[in-house]
């Protein structure tokens, strides 16, 4: 379960919120004009989260290859193409 804390609390109280609310949760969501707006974390989620990306976007890059959804060239033939697309 994650924490909540405004964005004006935020503002007034500064850091010191934050290290406050993730003394209990370890994550906190932040609040904008009533609507949830940013995430804190601790670094170590934030690094697996983006290590789970990379993986995901390397398993794709394979899959495209084993399929031939790929293409070889030059980096004007390559720029070409995007630009015609």
């Amino acid at each position: 379960m994650a924490g909540h804390i405004t964005a004006n609390d935020l503002k007034t109280k500064g850091i010191g919120a934050i290290e406050q609310m993730t003394n209990d949760e370890r994550e906190v969501i932040i609040t904008v004009r009533g609507k949830q707006k940013y995430v804190i974390l601790p670094i170590e989620e934030y690094n697996q989260l983006r290590e789970f990306e990379l993986d995901a976007a390397i398993q794709e890059a394979k899959r495209d290859i084993a399929e031939g959804r790929y293409h070889t060239g030059s980096i004007e033939e390559h720029m070409n193409r995007v630009h015609h697309v």
